[in-house]
């Protein structure tokens, strides 16, 4: 990692900590100077908004997703076992802060933050595409968007119910997200084109 990275990452940990204390909305740019001894000029060549913080904290959650596809045995499993622990393995990254995550969400839906939403919707976006191939999701065309319209509602009620979990190792949630997905399968099997299961992306596992 060089420097640069290293001083991005450092700038990142101390946000997450000191909006621990004081509450995101609370937590200044500034205050992130000061406790690091550093200028504002520091702050700024990594991270332009308090938002981008944010984003940045998001990113290490679809990094996340990402790496568990490297798993051995993989793409061995279902689509829909890939599904479930890419999705758990983006939540599992955001956990050791769920509750200042939560905050970070309120702060972006204040009605003076729409440039914060559209910013935020871009962003599910790409970690739905980014759970697509980690999950190697084979669907293309219009099978695809019909796809991405309903993984996208099952990742962001899951998120949600997560935000609100407090089962032990979020156990309520995985349940949760166990039953949506399952529930998705057997729509996908039921499609009058679909008459094949192997036509369905959620149940078929492509070649190791």
């Amino acid at each position: 990692m060089n420097d640069d990275a290293a001083l991005a990452g450092r700038i990142l940990e101390v946000a997450l900590m000191l909006g621990e204390r004081s509450g995101w909305d609370a937590l200044h740019l500034y205050d992130i100077a000061d406790d690091m001894g550093i200028g504002l000029d520091e702050i700024h060549r990594h991270y332009r908004t308090k938002d981008d913080l944010a984003e940045a904290w998001f990113e290490r959650a679809d990094r996340a997703l990402v790496r568990i596809a490297a798993r051995e045995g993989w793409a061995a499993l279902s689509c829909r076992e890939r599904l479930e622990q890419a999705i758990l393995a983006w939540l599992e990254a955001l956990a050791p802060h769920r509750q200042l995550t939560a905050q970070m969400l309120r702060y972006k839906l204040q009605p003076e933050h729409l440039h914060l939403q559209v910013q935020g919707l871009l962003h599910i976006s790409s970690t739905v595409q980014w759970i697509r191939e980690s999950a190697r999701l084979p669907e293309s065309g219009w099978r695809r968007e019909m796809e991405e319209v309903v993984l996208t509602g099952i990742f962001l009620s899951t998120f949600g119910f997560w935000l609100r979990d407090g089962s032990p190792d979020a156990g309520r949630t995985q349940a949760w997200l166990e039953r949506q997905l399952r529930c998705a399968e057997r729509l996908a099997l039921r499609r009058p084109v679909d008459k094949a299961p192997a036509r369905s992306g959620w149940t078929r596992s492509p070649m190791p």
